[in-house]
């Protein structure tokens, strides 16, 4: 299974390290193809390729070629909205992750969409069972 993992890069990088926790658990179940985006190297700057248009490029063509997303989405990012609608626009199976108690707001784009499964955790350990769960059923 090819896995595409969105989270906040120049959105903000405070969720760097759960990122990485999240990936190595993906693992399991397939190929991360986004493995970068918990390095703790990669900052808000989006150092992540020679160009902008590259980043594009190389991420949608990895999107595209994903079986399933799975997006962070408590700190937020224009660019992982945007993957997620390009993503439910392509008919990809697409699971968020939120936090309720970290204080951000989630988007009504992303709460509302019934192209996607929102599913809310506390921690790590919660995460983890959000994911196994999620990946047994599909």
């Amino acid at each position: 299974m090819r896995i595409y993992f969105a989270g906040s890069i120049r959105g903000g990088r405070q969720d760097a390290a759960l990122y990485h926790q999240i990936i190595e658990y993906l693992k399991t179940f397939g190929d991360v193809l986004t493995e970068h985006i918990g390095d703790a190297k990669l900052t808000q700057f989006g150092d992540d390729g020679p160009a902008d248009r590259f980043i594009h490029d190389r991420d949608l063509d990895w999107l595209q070629s994903a079986d399933v997303v799975v997006a962070e989405v408590t700190t937020v990012s224009m660019g992982v909205g945007y993957e997620i609608g390009r993503a439910v626009e392509s008919g990809k199976k697409v699971l968020c992750l939120f936090r309720p108690g970290s204080g951000k707001n989630l988007s009504a784009m992303v709460a509302g969409c019934p192209g996607l499964e929102l599913l809310n955790y506390k921690n790590i350990q919660e995460a983890r069972e959000i994911l196994g769960s999620y990946f047994q059923k599909n």
